[in-house]
């Protein structure tokens, strides 16, 4: 018996080998690792133990066989790795990964109040309980002790440990940094944030409803109270952080208020005086390719076959509709994205599907190890993804030659547009209330007024109460709009009502961070537009999956990777310069 199972654990090291991810064979492998207790148990025989003369000669040939058999036919052993030899460690990412999915268990049950449940008091009372009991649950888990323990230990069994420990000391980092922050957080604060977010989503779409901003005044409020607090809670004794910085850390890690008033500052900069010129054109693109009927049917098919063709996987995920589009990952073998279509506008529903498929292709590349190395490294990162694909891949002149085509097979002989034409339309610049509808011209200013409005509130300079007036004040003074309803103008976004404040600056960083792989793709793949004119996204989701996908959290800030991956930090000359040569070519300005 002996001898058979050393012959087995060899079988299983060979396992160990061709198995990058480990996650389903873990406990199996553990079970059987030599240095487990029932491995040793086998391997040292107590000292009574019997055995006749004849019996161990036998064995000690068989041994001896077996291990000359397997030497000669076996390949050259590979070095252990660092979670072979660490058991805290092993007992470490054990629980981190019960951990994420008790986090994947509650992105089920938001995703489905966000896209299928009732609207009713007594549903939302109920979801909002389920939320909160598995928040506790989850910050208890991610609080415990052991998991404390557990770092302290294995971060000085991988000071001793010769091997390759890249990943597991960053791993080890992140872990730390996490379970610090949460437990920094009492877990009665985790349940009454949870549960406010609930009751805050609610109360936003009633109040959207209702266009009445005073029906989720009192409610907003403590919505940025909670966000303070917790953010208080996080930071600690280092009050040197702004409190605004802190929270924008949750989304952005890296990348202080300070260095955003800088980019956005250059940005509004440049694009405000760009926008004057671009609007007093005479030159103007038709908007008529896009509107008329378009059946909603016929739309979420075409929007499937596009996103089906730029990459989404949609044998891991599902396409739903929801009042506002979002992606939400279960692990990355079920990456969900949702989107919204009216019939009498075509666009909005390609251009949502194209947006969220992008995210969802980031989630669809990650590494599934259960790990938060093996997360998306940040919102602003998140927020590139979904820009390049519906920005400098689904606003492009060789996109559309690639998909008129299929308008026209969706809406008949009646969609007699041009490629040309299709073009104008979609990248027509047309001041207007709505950030998702926005072109991309105007879209950054609607970003630049929700990072004013959130960041003076946090910082005592504007009032809850008089977020309406703000609001439409600086859309008449950036934008040129006048707007008259609520639902129009601060009721509009549900991210506040998530509690998401510090969230709104990343979508620009994003639009800036996606010029500038937009740029250096076109310099590793000098044909770009000739694959995306004949329908070949492969090579194209291929680099971006190469320089941003697979890296996850390997890099600490989002200035970081594209320094390392690109040659330099974020940028914002390659936006500025992408919008000015875009939009003054097609306004001939």
């Amino acid at each position: 018996v002996f001898c058979s199972l050393e012959f087995f654990l060899s079988g299983v090291g060979h396992i160990r080998i061709m198995y990058i991810n480990r996650a389903a064979l873990l406990g199996v492998i553990s079970l059987l690792s030599p240095r487990s207790s029932i491995a040793l148990a086998f391997a040292r025989p107590s000292s009574t133990a019997r055995t006749t003369p004849a019996v161990s000669k036998v064995c000690r040939e068989m041994s001896s066989t077996a291990v000359e058999d397997t030497m000669a036919a076996a390949p050259e052993t590979t070095p252990e790795s660092f979670e072979d030899t660490s058991s805290a460690y092993r007992d470490l990412i054990s629980k981190l990964r019960t951990v994420t999915q008790l986090q994947r268990a509650s992105a089920v049950l938001s995703y489905d109040q966000h896209v299928f449940m009732g609207n009713s008091e007594r549903t939302v009372a109920s979801r909002g309980a389920q939320m909160s009991a598995l928040a506790g649950l989850i910050h208890e888990k991610s609080t415990d002790k052991a998991i404390g323990e557990l770092i302290e230990t294995a971060s000085a069994d991988l000071a001793s440990f010769d091997g390759a420990t890249s990943d597991e000391a960053r791993i080890l980092e992140i872990t730390k940094r996490d379970y610090e922050k949460n437990e920094r957080i009492p877990s009665e604060l985790a349940g009454r944030k949870a549960a406010l977010s609930s009751k805050a989503n609610a109360q936003w779409a009633k109040a959207r409803a209702a266009s009445d901003y005073s029906l989720f005044q009192d409610t907003l409020k403590e919505c940025f109270d909670m966000a303070a607090e917790v953010a208080t809670a996080v930071r600690g004794e280092n009050t040197d952080v702004p409190l605004y910085t802190q929270m924008l850390d949750e989304f952005e890690t890296g990348m202080p208020a300070s260095r955003i008033n800088e980019l956005f500052g250059t940005i509004q900069e440049a694009l405000v005086p760009l926008l004057t010129k671009v609007l007093q054109s005479e030159s103007k693109p038709s908007v008529a390719p896009l509107n008329g009927h378009f059946p909603i049917k016929a739309q979420e098919e075409l929007s499937r076959e596009i996103v089906t063709a730029l990459g989404y996987d949609g044998d891991h995920g599902r396409i739903d509709v929801s009042v506002h589009p979002f992606t939400m990952s279960f692990s990355p073998a079920d990456v969900r994205i949702t989107s919204r279509f009216s019939e009498k506008e075509w666009y909005q529903g390609v251009a949502g599907t194209i947006h969220e498929g992008g995210h969802a292709m980031y989630e669809q590349n990650l590494n599934d190890s259960g790990l938060s190395i093996d997360s998306a490294l940040s919102l602003g990162c998140h927020e590139s993804q979904s820009l390049f694909w519906e920005r400098h891949v689904g606003l492009s002149k060789p996109f559309w030659k690639w998909a008129t085509p299929k308008l026209k097979a969706s809406f008949g002989d009646d969609f007699g547009y041009s490629p040309e034409e299709v073009y104008g339309a979609v990248n027509n610049v047309t001041p207007g209330f709505i950030r998702v509808e926005a072109d991309e011209l105007t879209y950054p200013l609607h970003v630049i007024l929700r990072y004013n409005i959130e960041r003076d509130i946090i910082e005592g300079k504007v009032d809850i109460a008089d977020v309406p007036k703000k609001w439409n004040e600086m859309m008449k003074e950036m934008i040129g709009v006048d707007v008259e309803k609520d639902s129009d103008g601060c009721l509009q976004d549900v991210h506040w009502s998530m509690l998401a404040i510090g969230y709104f600056p990343t979508y620009l960083l994003g639009s800036a961070t996606a010029a500038q792989l937009a740029h250096y793709i076109k310099k590793d793949i000098p044909d770009f537009d000739e694959k995306v004119e004949k329908g070949e996204f492969s090579e194209i989701k291929a680099w971006l999956t190469n320089k941003v996908h697979r890296h996850g959290q390997r890099y600490k800030s989002l200035d970081d990777l594209l320094e390392d991956q690109l040659g330099e930090k974020l940028n914002p000359a390659y936006f500025i310069d992408y919008l000015t040569e875009k939009y003054t070519e097609l306004y001939k300005c």
